[in-house]
């Protein structure tokens, strides 16, 4: 029985707890798990998995429920695992620069932290205010930074996880150097909770960056963009290299009420962040371009808080177009490809389906993009979806001839567990699943995530 693992306080079964936790921000799943627990030791976690292969229940970890792919969905039954109880800084070590610390702590407050150090923890995106460092190790979160900083996987310096016979794996330990075989911290990193409970991390930090400045331009043709990107990178080490759209930015400036950040508005834009002290260098970049005609005008940042204005326009996006009912899809090719592949994509939307909008935006620094296509008002969530689903392969595909990622950040989770083979090989998904057989012979942790099944009929879609 839970209760003789955990506390009264710990355990909820009423329905809106069930409802609460039971999801992520994922829309077209039932949401039914049996119960939700939240437990606060190591202890705790090993006697639930050990609970769990004696009553035949299955477990699904959540954290700040931020995700996009259906990773945290409990449909069946399930007893979800919250950490929003694990969620302390346990140790810092100022020589290591490294924080130990729960899985449950909120991104934001690590970041806070670091910054009370005279430190830096560099992993950064929208959600960080409600996103827990554990969601973002299992996904190996990447966000805006990543084209200087890297993943998420980047800064876990060791892991302590909880295995599938309830055993507890001390993973690394925070070392820099460590050559003894295989590093099961690195199969844990982006392994979506179907390998182990994260018990306990290592986060690493760096130095405090300069001050930023933010740069916004005007970019009339998406092919540009790569250019942009090679000007500003030959004369400056950007920390960040955002696109989004005329519509995205449309969305943004409807819902929060924001000015143009430019006198015309232009087919897509260019947000770019760099050092204080490279000042001249990205001058010199923007002008360049200008002369190029690859930019018709910007605007730059005076000060910290014209910075975070700006940055408004991009990381508002995903909030403003949240009331269509997107249909969300996280995308990656190579940089070079990022151009042909946007205009081969709204050529199959507009030739396919031609009263659907395109929102573009994402990361084209680091070959990310996040194609958001809106729901027409007149079209119930349903058929939106339906034809969404549809929609999928097709795009998938054109993923694929380029070698791309059909999940560049957000997961693979429920909604593209069965387009997994898309990015992965046979072979690859077939040593995937020996990985899952090892880590968790009886089968209690998030089932049906991440690694297709046979009838690819385990999640029940609404």
């Amino acid at each position: 029985m839970l209760a003789e693992i955990l506390g009264n306080k710990q355990i909820r079964t009423d329905q809106d707890s069930l409802q609460h936790w039971g999801k992520d921000w994922t829309n077209g799943f039932t949401v039914a798990p049996s119960a939700v627990v939240f437990p606060e030791t190591i202890e705790q976690l090993q006697e639930l998995v050990r609970y769990a292969i004696s009553a035949d229940v299955k477990l699904v970890p959540s954290g700040g429920r931020t995700g996009l792919s259906g990773g945290a969905v409990a449909s069946n039954g399930e007893v979800v695992v919250s950490f929003d109880r694990m969620n302390k800084i346990l140790d810092f070590s100022e020589q290591d620069r490294i924080v130990t610390c729960q899985p449950g702590l909120i991104t934001a407050n690590l970041q806070d932290f670091a910054e009370q150090q005279g430190l830096f923890y560099p992993v950064d995106f929208a959600s960080s205010g409600s996103s827990q460092i554990g969601g973002n190790v299992s996904t190996n979160a990447g966000g805006i930074k990543v084209i200087r900083y890297g993943l998420t996987r980047d800064w876990i310096a060791g892991l302590k996880v909880v295995t599938g016979t309830g055993a507890l794996l001390d993973c690394n330990a925070g070392l820099i150097k460590n050559a003894t075989g295989y590093d099961f911290r690195h199969l844990m990193i982006g392994a979506e909770g179907t390998l182990g409970l994260l018990a306990e991390l290592d986060v690493q930090l760096t130095v405090m960056p300069e001050p930023q400045v933010v740069m916004v331009m005007g970019v009339p043709n998406v092919g540009d963009l790569l250019k942009i990107l090679q000007s500003f990178n030959a004369g400056l080490t950007l920390s960040a290299f955002e696109f989004f759209s005329d519509v995205a930015l449309q969305k943004v400036r409807d819902h929060r009420s924001l000015p143009a950040p430019l006198s015309q508005p232009e087919a897509f834009y260019a947000l770019v962040e760099f050092d204080e002290s490279a000042n001249s260098a990205a001058e010199a970049a923007f002008a360049a371009c200008m002369e190029a005609g690859w930019v018709t005008d910007g605007v730059v940042s005076q000060s910290a808080s014209q910075a975070a204005a700006l940055w408004q326009l991009r990381e508002g996006i995903s909030e403003a177009i949240a009331p269509y009912t997107p249909y969300k899809n996280d995308l990656s090719v190579r940089i070079s490809d990022v151009p042909e592949f946007l205009a081969d994509v709204d050529n199959y939307v507009a030739n396919s389906f031609p009263d659907f909008e395109v929102c573009w935006y994402g990361h084209i620094g680091d070959g990310n993009l996040h194609l958001n296509i809106l729901r027409p008002e007149h079209m119930s969530v349903e058929e939106f979806f339906h034809h969404g689903h549809a929609m999928s392969p097709k795009i998938f595909a054109l993923v694929a001839e380029r070698r791309g990622s059909i999940s560049a950040e957000h997961g693979v989770g429920l909604l593209k567990r069965d387009f997994l083979d898309f990015s992965r090989s046979p072979e690859e998904i077939a040593l995937m699943r020996g990985l899952k057989g090892l880590f968790d012979p009886h089968e209690i942790f998030n089932p049906n995530k991440l690694l297709p099944v046979d009838d690819g009929l385990a999640a029940d879609k609404n």
